[in-house]
């Protein structure tokens, strides 16, 4: 079997993404890393592994995974090309690292290449830009509650200073709202976000939009990339009334973990693909090997 020697090479000089990574493509546990998004493939049932070796190449497209002598295909039979050497190795890590079976709810990186790649929803950049701007009228740490009294402090706590790091850091207005309808997010904070997302491209924009419908929150994904939060800390803060709950009433048991797991998984996945679509990697070109 052929084996990643290099990954530690893609990720030894940015230790944020080996908190994404490890989590995402080495966990083999149980099936907490479901992908579910109604604009994502969702992942085939499990298979028997048909293949020995996983291998990169590049390709006149990109880079391309190959399995044996087989190129990868994507569910509509599309090449399966991507635009970085590291991104198609740490997808070709994926692969490599399953064993009897494919587990394909394991494989967030390849859902999220295949989503792109296929673009099954016909979404434009454009369209993937004000969707994602969308969510701040329905943003998670902006709605709150007006009782309990202590659920109220936390939620002011530990939301209202993510609120004012992202005012400052694009220089716009956002609030909160204890109404049904949700704060009134102005037009020129919603200009703003979307202008500063038009600087990523298009498989980038896919992996923010799959992102902040696991986080609920587009405030929350841009800390995450702007590297103000970690994926732990995300997850949380987008669960914040949820383990409250658990505080005050009990944990059902593996229950509660399943969820926090199976979010952190799909959130560092998520954060991975954006970081490897982004920037142009610096990795030699090399085949998997022990």
């Amino acid at each position: 079997m052929m084996w990643c020697s290099g990954l530690q090479c893609i990720f030894s000089y940015r230790p944020f993404l080996v908190q994404c990574l490890y989590p995402t493509l080495l966990a083999r546990g149980p099936a907490f890393f479901t992908v579910n998004s109604r604009r994502s493939y969702t992942p085939q049932p499990e298979r028997k592994r048909f293949y020995q070796n996983v291998s990169i190449s590049q390709g006149e497209a990109g880079f391309e995974i190959n399995l044996d002598h087989r190129k990868l295909k994507t569910p509509q039979a599309k090449l399966f090309t991507v635009p970085s050497q590291a991104l198609a190795l740490a997808v070709a890590t994926e692969w490599d690292s399953q064993r009897d079976t494919i587990k394909f709810y394991t494989m967030h990186l390849t859902t999220l290449c295949n989503t792109a790649l296929d673009n099954p929803s016909q979404q434009s950049k454009d369209q993937l830009i004000r969707a994602a701007v969308k969510f701040l009228e329905t943003d998670t740490i902006c709605y709150r509650v007006e009782e309990p009294p202590a659920l109220v402090e936390l939620q002011k706590n530990e939301w209202d200073p993510i609120i004012e790091w992202a005012e400052k850091r694009y220089d716009v207005v956002i609030g909160s709202s204890t109404s049904i309808m949700g704060p009134s997010i102005p037009q020129s904070t919603k200009d703003t976000f979307m202008s500063h997302l038009a600087s990523y491209n298009t498989w980038a924009l896919q992996g923010i939009e799959y992102m902040i419908t696991q986080l609920k929150s587009l405030i929350l994904s841009m800390g995450l990339l702007e590297k103000h939060l970690l994926v732990e800390q995300a997850v949380l803060l987008s669960r914040l009334e949820e383990e409250y709950q658990i505080q005050h009433w009990g944990n059902v048991e593996w229950a509660h973990d399943y969820d926090m797991y199976e979010l952190r998984a799909r959130t560092a996945a998520a954060a991975l693909f954006v970081f490897l679509c982004s920037e142009s990697s610096t990795v030699k070109h090399k085949l998997l090997q022990d």
